[in-house]
């Protein structure tokens, strides 16, 4: 660990003036109800965001600024500012495409309106990940007013990251020179807790399908047919219950879950507490909290269709279908682990029932080099930053399928990620916030980090 530099008053007070300016942007790009799903909001939210974000950059001086229709019908948003004769590339990535709002009505403020509250900035996407991309503004800004950006900077934003449709990385692929960089920031995760500064290293993977699960032509009442007749509904239940055991382990037929995590713990009464888990509930699995979200799969079941409660008929269903997500740590292959699971619900299904299951998404896992010279760098930057406190390296149980697609696109780059995602941020969840201290803190960092990075490509 290189040795604890004084905090650069210049740079810090250059982000600290600049911090009324992010929150006034931060809001205006909050309120873009830009979720990536059509079949929620209309595409001319995401399209607004990213024209926003297309005329940001071109009024900060970035040339070739180009709004990129991705393969999934997203559009993301590139441009170039130009460094120091020499200097060298990097990348830095945000996401503008959030998660739904869920149940507005659950919100303490209106989702898509930046509310300041217990000092937070209340919004969806506050954190995940508008925040990243105006952290990436305000130390570009900060090192202008500081003698300059000291390297080449290219800036990309994607559109449909929360999808997992994938449009940026098989446009990356097919234009693999646009994002060549000697090192990437990414933008999208977040300190393991607030005023810890954390680089994450380690990304699991994830699929996404749905299964559906057909038994007859036509629901029937429960009390002339139930008892015989293959209720689709309790059939799909236990196809699902089959993917844990009984602690709650995941349990998928083939797939290895017993991996180590060999780095950051993290306590369980800590894990309790940022989870918000109710007394006297247990958690799920075995092993270190660390070794269960970082290095093991993990299953989650994130919606099914039936009839809700309120206005349910005494009927035996015909039908039922669930989405399923299947997080896969660092060594395990996405496209295998999803044959494994298609395989899985297969084969668990009872009855003889008919079962189909559609692939909907997926993304590979990703593993940092943690030796290399950016991450000096970074350290020396967020020692600087966060006075007192050394740069921690963690996992991260999300997923963001766009790093191992640049990590293969360009091996010999540095791949960093941080981000604003910290535990109290509530990121996918109601009321979701971002810390403008951290705000402030990572926005310095970076800027840091750019200045030692020049320096010691330079020396």
């Amino acid at each position: 660990m290189p040795s604890r530099s004084p905090q650069p008053s210049p740079l810090a007070d250059a982000v600290t003036g600049l911090m009324p300016r992010a929150r006034t942007e931060l809001a205006e790009l909050v309120a873009f109800r830009s979720v990536a799903d059509a079949t929620q909001f209309p595409k001319s939210e995401c399209e607004a965001a990213a024209a926003w974000i297309a005329a940001t950059l071109s009024a900060e001086g970035f040339r070739d600024v180009a709004v990129l229709d991705t393969p999934d019908g997203t559009q993301s948003v590139y441009g170039l500012l130009p460094g120091p004769e020499g200097a060298p590339t990097v990348l830095l990535y945000a996401h503008y495409d959030v998660q739904p709002p869920l149940d507005e009505s659950a919100w303490l403020s209106p989702p898509f309106e930046l509310t300041e509250r217990d000092g937070r900035w209340f919004g969806r996407g506050a954190a995940d990940c508008k925040g990243g991309l105006v952290m990436h503004l305000t130390a570009l800004r900060a090192l202008k007013e500081n003698g300059g950006v000291p390297v080449t900077v290219k800036i990309i934003a994607e559109g449909s990251e929360e999808q997992g449709t994938g449009g940026l990385e098989r446009y990356a692929e097919a234009h693999p020179e646009l994002l060549a960089a000697d090192t990437v920031v990414i933008g999208d995760t977040g300190n393991f807790r607030a005023g810890l500064p954390t680089v994450t290293a380690m990304l699991r993977g994830m699929t996404l399908v749905t299964v559906q699960v057909d038994t007859l032509r036509g629901n029937l009442h429960s009390g002339q047919f139930g008892g015989a007749a293959p209720d689709a509904l309790a059939a799909l239940i236990r196809v699902l219950d089959s993917l844990r055991a009984e602690d709650g382990s995941t349990t998928v037929d083939g797939l290895a879950a017993d991996g180590r995590w060999d780095g950051l713990e993290y306590p369980e009464d800590a894990f309790r507490a940022d989870a918000r888990v109710l007394d006297g509930v247990e958690l799920t699995g075995s092993g270190s909290v660390a070794d269960r979200i970082w290095a093991r799969p993990a299953v989650t079941v994130l919606g099914i269709d039936c009839p809700p409660v309120i206005g349910a008929t005494p009927s035996v269903q015909a039908s039922a279908r669930a989405m399923v997500s299947l997080r896969v740590p660092p060594g395990t292959d996405a496209t295998e682990a999803t044959k494994l699971l298609t395989a899985h619900l297969e084969a668990h299904t009872p009855w003889g029932a008919r079962v189909t299951v559609e692939q909907c998404g997926q993304g590979q896992p990703f593993r940092a080099d943690t030796g290399s010279p950016a991450y000096a760098a970074m350290a020396e930057a967020m020692s600087a930053a966060y006075p007192g406190e050394e740069m921690q390296i963690a996992g991260q149980g999300g997923s963001i399928p766009l790093c191992n697609t640049l990590a293969s696109l360009y091996p010999e780059a540095e791949i960093l990620l941080i981000g604003l995602s910290e535990p109290e941020a509530q990121i996918h969840a109601v009321n979701e916030s971002v810390s403008p201290e951290e705000l402030r803190r990572l926005s310095l960092t970076e800027a840091l980090f750019l200045s030692n990075y020049a320096a010691a490509r330079a020396a």
